[in-house]
């Protein structure tokens, strides 16, 4: 039995919180049979002493199932990780560089429902107030569209130095700082990546960038429970999460599920932002399009807050398209007033440390 058969057995073991497996976390150091003995050595950092426990079960259970296998050694080297400092409460490693006062990511649980826009939107809401002091983190590796959207499609960074120790300035526009993997590839260039080199690129995101001073960085994840999201959590202590959703039963029901996975890994929700929420035509009469209510049911089940609601207009989507969010397109209209009362409410949820 080789040590591929070995691990190919092992994706059915899923790490406690995700829809990923343990062997496309990279967690799996070692695999190897012999003499009816099958031995496995995985490496985790964690600081819940369940999950080594559950994966040693998990693992050993699975391994047992493959033909000749008598007997099972399964070792397990635990990183004890320190736990950060208040306002970062998850099991994720402290490697956050100490000038980012506050780490909040803007997540979904599907895609469709305008988190980036919403994400780039917030972002520009939060600057008006904390000018150059606002950092948006893409972490949507495959399909990177904040560049676009914030008028930086083509953009490139400058890097500071050489080898290991060079670090990347973030492009900064309308006060906010911003490093994206769309800065990084070219328009025609997939990136098919496996979780061990997106959990790199995310960790190079954190440690890597020359953030500089700020009040609040903004991660935009890519849909789902997997891969960029467990990387985020063990690289970076966020001080919470705001859950993006449509109003209609098809997004806030996998909505619900990306709030429960940051519950898993101890990451605060600091509330639910519905976008899309409602039309209001030219006689001023609105329609809810995507249903209502789907915002406000999922705030409840989650035990968490309703931050706002963002209406549907077609300027929201054409200041995307022109890299002019409407934000700073139109500061004084009923949109960009929604974002910055929405950021309101996330700043007042974040603990307090002098921001």
């Amino acid at each position: 039995m080789t040590s591929d058969q070995i691990k190919q057995q092992l994706k059915q073991v899923k790490y406690p919180g995700f829809s990923r497996d343990i062997v496309s976390f990279g967690l799996i150091r070692s695999a190897g049979f012999a003499d009816g003995t099958a031995k496995v050595a995985l490496a985790i950092s964690t600081n819940d002493p369940k999950v080594p426990l559950h994966l040693k079960q998990e693992v050993e259970k699975c391994l047992r199932a493959l033909p000749g296998v008598k007997d099972t050694i399964v070792d397990i080297a635990v990183s004890a990780v320190k736990t950060p400092a208040a306002g970062g409460n998850q099991a994720g490693t402290a490697a956050a560089p100490k000038t980012i006062k506050h780490a909040v990511a803007i997540a979904s649980g599907k895609g469709g429902v305008g988190k980036s826009t919403f994400a780039v939107n917030l972002a520009c809401a939060l600057a008006q107030s904390h000018p150059g002091r606002v950092g948006l983190m893409d972490c949507d590796i495959y399909g990177p569209s904040v560049p676009l959207m914030i008028g930086l499609h083509g953009a490139r960074p400058e890097v500071d130095g050489d080898g290991p120790a060079a670090t990347l300035i973030p492009l900064e526009t309308h006060g906010v700082k911003v490093m994206s993997m769309g800065f990084l590839v070219d328009d025609n260039t997939p990136v098919v990546w496996r979780g061990p080199m997106i959990m790199k690129t995310i960790q190079q995101f954190v440690q890597n960038v020359r953030w500089g001073e700020l009040d609040i960085l903004l991660i935009d994840l890519p849909p789902g429970t997997g891969d960029a999201q467990l990387s985020l959590v063990q690289t970076l202590p966020l001080d919470g999460a705001v859950l993006v959703t449509t109003p209609q039963p098809a997004a806030t029901n996998i909505a619900r599920k990306g709030g429960l996975m940051f519950q898993k890994v101890n990451v605060p929700l600091l509330g639910v932002a519905e976008n899309m929420s409602y039309f209001v035509d030219p006689t001023g009469l609105r329609h809810t399009l995507f249903g209502e209510g789907g915002g406000v049911l999922t705030a409840e089940k989650l035990g968490t807050a309703l931050l706002g609601q963002v209406p549907l207009l077609p300027e929201i989507r054409e200041g995307g398209d022109q890299g002019l969010p409407i934000v700073v397109s139109e500061p004084q209209g009923l949109a960009a007033k929604v974002f910055r009362e929405i950021g309101a409410a996330i700043m007042a949820r974040l603990p307090r440390t002098g921001v």
